[in-house]
């Protein structure tokens, strides 16, 4: 049987599609922060604080504290006044109160440094930190400085980029 040039390029892209799928389910991956706190809610934190990621990663938040509600927000002008502590060209978040068990997914693309915070439990230093990407690469944009306009315990929440990108992922007990 033989086979026309139409047939032949609908397989043969078949195959080229085919191929590349690995690459782009890769470039797909999701990233799982948890939103944790003790039994009596004297502490609260998302696990990890810190965590380093390709640009394009889907962040997916979940809160796993039974007994608090928990936001993940972008430090940014547009989400109640605050000043920008994510790339200037990346587009701010804000998952809203998340119940126990709720989730929240983003997706960063921008290359830089992202701070975030629980917005009722920041001055209990619930904060955390992404890396996306290096230092380095086209467009990357590092970590804002103090502004002041966040309690000490929130600025004191923030891993190190370099931590962070040494070590991937920080937990908040490897950052105490």
């Amino acid at each position: 049987m033989i086979r026309g040039r139409r047939e032949f390029l609908m397989v043969g892209g078949g195959v080229i599609a085919t191929l590349g799928f690995p690459r782009a389910v890769s470039a797909g991956r999701v990233e799982i922060i948890e939103m944790k706190g003790t039994a009596r809610g004297e502490h609260v934190w998302f696990a990890p604080i810190g965590l380093a990621v390709e640009p394009g990663t889907a962040l997916r938040f979940i809160n796993r504290d039974p007994g608090n509600s928990h936001t993940a927000t972008a430090y940014h002008p547009d989400i109640f006044s605050r000043h920008r502590r994510i790339p200037a060209k990346a587009a701010p978040w804000d998952s809203d109160f998340l119940l126990p068990d709720g989730s929240f997914e983003v997706t960063l693309t921008v290359p830089g440094v992202y701070d975030y915070y629980c917005v009722p439990h920041e001055m209990a230093g619930m904060v955390g930190r992404i890396v996306v990407g290096q230092p380095g690469t086209r467009g990357w944009e590092g970590p804002a400085g103090d502004s002041g306009d966040l309690e000490p315990e929130a600025l004191a929440g923030f891993p190190s980029v370099e931590d962070i990108l040494a070590q991937g992922r920080i937990a908040q007990e490897e950052h105490e």
